[in-house]
């Protein structure tokens, strides 16, 4: 897999920017095929930064109703993966500088 294939957004949360701040803990949606050593490599070419620990997780659907018109309007949000990087102490990476 492409390493520009494997990170697809950053996640930008209330929580994810505590974790930043206290843990050095960035958050990313990454490829569903995508592997824990391709994540590490893929974060240290992208912002230059030392990854000491990645964590993975499967981000289950979730259902979404929403009544219309025509009555209940059902979906489904789609599943994704989640990953939690931990770089080096004293390193950081500046997710808001591309916005």
């Amino acid at each position: 897999m492409k390493l520009s294939e494997v990170l697809v957004k950053p996640i930008l949360t209330e929580k994810a920017n505590a974790q930043q701040d206290s843990l050095h803990r960035y958050a990313f949606k990454v490829s569903r095929k995508a592997n824990k050593l391709e994540i590490k490599k893929a974060v240290e070419e992208f912002y230059g930064v030392n990854v000491i620990d990645v964590n993975t997780a499967v981000v289950p659907g979730k259902n979404k109703t929403r009544y219309t018109k025509k009555g209940f309007v059902k979906g489904q949000k789609p599943s994704y993966k989640k990953a939690m990087v931990t770089v080096a102490k004293g390193e950081n990476i500046d997710l808001y500088s591309n916005i």
